[in-house]
């Protein structure tokens, strides 16, 4: 059997823990073969291990050159594109993500998201799959010491956030949308921090961007009664993709912090959404209606 084929269920769960994406692990995978075919494995003594600091290495890259495209994509008056599921998307590689199921899920993403792309490498790498740091070290170029205490600073910052923070947020979007939904404009604001931020990118070149909470719950009514509005996880956490005569037209990333609203990004018409991959969100009946 081909090794890479061999290994291809636990290198697959290896790039989603350090990427956060099935699709984007697909991707390291590929060009991690691409890779592997073109070098001399013959002297290879650990050939799980050689294979796994490849895609880690692919990964990295891919984590660097997000990073760079967000900060871009900000300077040039557009919000990146988010990673968008469905909150409880069945796997398709139920044997790649049993290997870390049990030891990393939703809420540690969110919290993985706020690491540095090496800070997250040392971290899955060690904590999760247990690989050694001089391993470690070998993918990010740097001294097992390095890779240690990367991983020691990255475990810090996982041990302080909130493991049920997906649910909790999920929890404040909801009464967020029931509360636009009855037309609650009072209820609205005790959903919002009171220096909340509402960012929309349309498409058209510039951010649009509302401050405050009586400003951000008044705007609150940009949801169409024509508009249905699905629960979904974008980018880790919760957050939900607007329809339209079964279009999407709107995606929107909550930040909540405290158990408030802080932060709102909107990707908002249907051109501007259709540059986003929602492939992995299967839209239920179970939806919010929001009111004119």
């Amino acid at each position: 059997m081909d090794p890479f084929e061999e290994h291809r269920a636990h290198l697959h769960a290896v790039a989603t823990r350090i990427l956060g994406s099935r699709a984007e692990a697909d991707d390291a995978l590929q060009e991690a073969w691409i890779r592997v075919s073109r070098a001399d494995a013959g002297e290879v003594e650990n050939m799980g291990g050689w294979l796994t600091t490849i895609v880690s290495r692919v990964c990295l890259s891919m984590l660097d050159a997000r990073r760079r495209r967000r900060e871009e994509e900000l300077d040039a008056g557009r919000l990146p594109d988010p990673i968008v599921t469905a909150p409880a998307a069945a796997p398709p590689d139920p044997e790649g993500e049993a290997l870390a199921a049990d030891a990393v899920g939703a809420a540690l993403l969110v919290v993985l998201e706020e690491l540095t792309p090496a800070e997250r490498i040392a971290f899955v790498l060690h904590d999760i799959f247990a690989l050694p740091f001089a391993d470690v070290a070998r993918v990010l170029d740097r001294t097992p010491a390095s890779a240690r205490q990367l991983a020691s600073r990255a475990r810090r910052r996982v041990r302080s956030g909130d493991p049920d923070a997906p649910t909790a947020d999920r929890a404040v979007v909801d009464a967020f949308h029931a509360a636009a939904r009855a037309g609650d404009f009072e209820a609205l604001l005790a959903m919002l921090h009171p220096d909340v931020v509402l960012r929309t990118d349309d498409g058209g070149g510039a951010l649009q961007i509302v401050e405050g909470a009586r400003a951000v719950a008044g705007g609150a009514r940009f949801f169409a009664q024509r508009r249905v509005a699905h629960p979904a996880t974008v980018d880790g956490g919760a957050g939900l993709v607007a329809t339209e005569d079964g279009t999407a037209a709107a995606v929107l990333r909550f930040t909540v912090v405290d158990g408030r609203i802080a932060a709102i990004d909107a990707l908002s018409g249907v051109a501007r959404v259709a540059e986003v991959d929602l492939g992995e969100l299967g839209l239920t009946t179970d939806a919010f209606v929001l009111p004119e």
